[in-house]
């Protein structure tokens, strides 16, 4: 029961959330499964590692969606975007903690960059 609680309240977290927000639990998820590959590699859970490390990479794959390619800044992220997915597909063929790490690293401050602007700029949502 606290389980089904639990996901009604995160379903309505998404639901209600704003562009902004919804960006700031994709770079969040992303760091999350960063971690869940690392901890699969450490315990030879090979299988899970693959799994959590594709899930990564589709958020990735998402965030590149969502730029407004309108703007230069898009075009930089974006071409960020492909290396992190590239040592991610590295880490994975590899099951290379060093590489997931170094994306984890890159992920963390596109996190923290965009939670001081989300800090900066009114939401208009």
């Amino acid at each position: 029961m606290a389980n089904q609680a639990y996901a009604a309240y995160k379903n309505n977290a998404v639901l209600t959330a704003s562009a902004a927000e919804l960006t700031l639990m994709l770079y969040n998820g992303a760091l999350k499964f960063c971690t869940m590959t690392i901890d699969s590699i450490e315990k030879n859970q090979v299988a899970n590692a693959h799994k959590y490390n594709i899930r990564v990479q589709d958020i990735i794959i998402e965030l590149r969606i969502t730029l407004d390619r309108k703007y230069e800044i898009s075009n930089e992220m974006d071409r960020l975007y492909l290396y992190i997915l590239e040592v991610l597909r590295d880490g994975n063929r590899l099951k290379s903690i060093e590489k997931i790490e170094e994306a984890k690293k890159l992920i963390t401050v596109f996190r923290d960059t965009w939670r001081e602007i989300m800090k900066k700029v009114p939401s208009n949502e």
